[in-house]
This record gives C-alpha cells, sequence and structure tokens, in this order.
C-alpha cells in the first residue's frame, strides 16, 4: 500500500537550487506530482476522497517552512467541495482560524486559512 502524499523537505546535503527547497509530492492517479510549498493550495487537481489527507499534510509542510496563512482554492461549483474543507479545517489542531475569501482572494471560491505558530520548546 502506497500513501497518497509524501512530504519531502531538503533542509541539507543538497547544493545549488536544491539546497533548502521543501517540495510536496501528490499522487495522482499513481503518477507524482512536484508541488513547491507556498500560501496557496489549489485543489483544482485534487478528489475530494484526498482532500482529507492532504490538508494535514500540506499545513505541516507549511508550518516547516514558516507559512502560516493559506489560500485554499476550491472553486464556487455546488460548494461540496468548500463544506468538506471546512469541516477538515474544524478538525484539524494546527489551523487556528478559517473564512471565506474576499473579493479580492476568491470571494466564495477560496478559504484563508490562518494556522498556529508553533509553541517555543519548554511551553507546550
Amino acid at each position: 500500500m502506497r500513501l497518497p502524499f509524501i512530504f519531502v523537505c531538503a533542509t541539507g546535503g543538497f547544493s545549488g537550487n536544491e539546497a533548502g527547497k521543501a517540495l510536496f509530492y501528490a499522487f495522482v492517479e499513481d503518477e507524482p506530482i512536484e508541488m513547491p510549498i507556498s500560501s496557496e493550495l489549489d485543489l483544482h487537481t485534487f478528489r475530494p476522497k484526498e482532500v482529507k489527507q492532504l490538508l494535514p499534510d500540506y499545513f505541516e509542510a507549511c508550518l516547516e517552512k514558516g507559512i502560516f496563512q493559506v489560500r485554499v482554492i476550491h472553486g464556487k461549483g455546488t460548494g461540496a467541495l468548500r463544506e468538506l474543507v471546512h469541516a477538515q479545517l474544524k478538525k484539524l489542531p494546527m489551523v487556528e482560524s478559517f473564512e471565506l475569501g474576499d473579493q479580492t482572494s476568491g470571494s466564495w471560491g477560496a478559504t484563508r486559512v490562518r494556522l498556529k505558530s508553533p509553541s517555543p520548546p519548554g511551553e507546550e
């Protein structure tokens, strides 16, 4: 059995363009797709059943890179994917808050997510 998502963070042992590069690999129909970790996650290329695992994995990768605000693009459509995303966001301990995008950030086709800053060592 192969997991659908693999996060790879290159933090050392690489040189040139590979140094410090964090990538997210998502397997769509068994073909890996390299996704750079950024403050935007577009769900249009993923199946709804993949979102449950994708969101926490991607958010963990964002936290490791110091990204605390992420825009999740789910599209407007029927609202089913938006509802699925919001249901998952409510369950994730790393999510501080979320809200639908405004007119400049995708309106109801995107959700802005605020991730919790990690606690300094010893304050957990």
